[in-house]
């Protein structure tokens, strides 16, 4: 794969380079592209969780009920 980037972030990638963070230019685009590939894959859980939510319902109970649920269930009971 071959890119074009302007001076100016190719200078930004040298110089991560030279900090020592990554081995060369080419670890530096890919370790982006990781990044920005997990950042994907976790919006796309984050919209499915969103969608289960939506698609759940609402709760009948009042939400001081579901809190105190929550706790119930979760906290320690000396709490």
């Amino acid at each position: 794969m071959m890119i074009s980037v302007p001076d100016s972030l190719e200078d930004w990638a040298k110089q991560r380079v030279a900090e020592g963070d990554f081995a060369n230019t080419s670890a530096y685009v890919r370790d982006l592209m990781q990044r920005d590939l997990d950042a994907a894959a976790g919006l796309a859980w984050l919209q499915a969780e969103v969608a289960k939510g939506f698609a759940s319902g609402i709760d009948p109970r009042p939400v001081q009920q579901i809190f105190a649920d929550i706790r119930a269930k979760h906290l320690p009971r000396n709490a």
